[in-house]
């Protein structure tokens, strides 16, 4: 069996196969220069460290997208106590011993 997505059982565990995209970029020499004393001194192959790279940037961007979402939910939330509730829950607490 081969290629992508392929499913092989073996000792009651199912394992998958999944191709890697080849893709070509051009950056800047010395950033590919970096890039080359990172991959030696990590022991490991340029492609892994490509790929970590975009993981990290993509989650980044990811959480970034989250908490701007958030932050224009509770931009238009008032952070005001309502007053009732205010006095109803100070009425509640008055016989409590603390």
């Amino acid at each position: 069996m081969g290629g992508t997505g392929d499913h092989q059982l073996r000792f009651g565990m199912t394992s998958v196969i999944l191709a890697a995209m080849k893709t070509a970029i051009s950056i800047p020499d010395p950033l590919f220069e970096e890039a080359e004393r990172l991959t030696k001194r990590l022991r490991i192959p340029r492609s892994q460290l490509y790929a970590r790279a975009l993981e990290a940037y993509v989650q980044r961007q990811r959480s970034k997208g989250i908490k701007e979402a958030l932050d224009e939910v509770y931009s238009t939330e008032s952070s005001e106590l309502d007053s009732v509730m205010t006095q109803l829950q100070a009425m509640t607490l008055r016989g409590v011993d603390w």
